[in-house]
């Protein structure tokens, strides 16, 4: 990450949070941009985020023991760190989301929601001044979750989990809907509970005429641009993740589609290479009576369903 000294020295682009680094403390970071939007994660992905001093070698957690707590469910993305360094541990917001995510209260309401909770985590080791790894591994081995993913054939185990009564959910990549287990779950101590084999039937009430896309909460499938050239891309480990975090992809739908949007043909077209990942504006820029220029932000979406003799 870059320092607070080099977004302060950077240049504010289309929003304040995305500065694009042009004179930063460490060379390989000129050309790129900051966002708090870059350090954001999906809640079941955030288990535990933080930082590591190489002098001396500390590492400083925020540890999620559960996410139970927050609202918008597993993949609801929200934010792990601002640049200073700051650690976030964001328990409700409206990132990526908008205001139905916001709390609200009517008039004398009581509000009954508990929040956390979360675990703040320091470690030490004289070797991790060569080898930091050594205070990110430890820190993972803390806390626990009450979820988990299944093995290729469905199989599963949640461990670690506190005596309680529970409801089990659960989602299928690329199927609709959510699963939730008919009856109420009670844990007791020492106890193993075996669930057996567990049928998802997925709400369809019809045949599928036509789709674009799976179902699967993200927009990795559809054709995804290249961010503008004048910013310099960071790479993340995860290649699907670097494309999705670039500052002005959204630009790009006005240099593909400049006087006309998409036409999207179902029965032709390849959602892969056909439709943009994202539903954005492309602006037009006009005057009114009074001579000020005003932005009129145009997008139309249109579908062509060709129907053969066969169907």
């Amino acid at each position: 990450m870059p320092t607070a000294m080099d977004r302060k020295n950077g240049k504010v682009l289309g929003y304040k949070e995305a500065v694009q680094l042009t004179n930063p403390s460490n060379p390989k970071l000129k050309g790129e941009v900051d966002d708090k939007y870059f350090y954001a994660s999906d809640n079941k992905d955030d288990k535990v985020h933080g930082w590591v001093s190489t002098n001396p070698p500390v590492g400083f957690w925020m540890i999620t023991p559960s996410n139970e707590f927050r609202t918008g469910g597993p993949f609801k993305q929200d934010l792990t760190s601002h640049v200073g360094p700051t650690v976030l541990s964001m328990f409700v917001s409206t990132h990526y989301a908008g205001e139905d995510l916001a709390i609200s209260f009517q008039h004398g309401e009581t509000w009954k929601k508990v929040i956390g909770p979360v675990f703040i985590y320091l470690n030490t080791n004289a070797a991790a001044k060569a080898n930091p790894s050594i205070l990110w591994n430890d820190a993972k081995k803390r806390g626990y979750q009450f979820w988990t993913k299944t093995d290729p054939h469905g199989n599963f185990i949640i461990e670690k989990v506190i005596s309680d009564t529970y409801n089990l959910y659960a989602t299928v990549p690329e199927i609709i809907g959510d699963y939730k287990y008919a009856s109420n779950i009670k844990v007791t101590p020492g106890s193993i509970i075996k669930l057996g084999i567990l049928v998802y039937k997925t709400p369809r009430h019809g045949a599928t005429i036509w789709e674009i896309g799976v179902p699967d909460r993200t927009a990795a499938e559809f054709f995804i641009p290249n961010p503008p050239s004048q910013y310099k891309v960071h790479k993340y480990q995860n290649d699907t993740e670097s494309k999705f975090k670039q500052y002005g992809l959204w630009e790009q739908y006005g240099a593909l589609y400049p006087k006309k949007d998409l036409v999207y043909n179902v029965a032709t077209s390849k959602y892969s290479k056909d439709w943009f990942f994202a539903h954005v504006t492309r602006g037009k820029m006009r005057k009114n009576k009074s001579r000020h220029v005003e932005f009129e932000a145009k997008n139309k979406l249109y579908f062509v369903l060709e129907m053969s003799g066969e169907h």
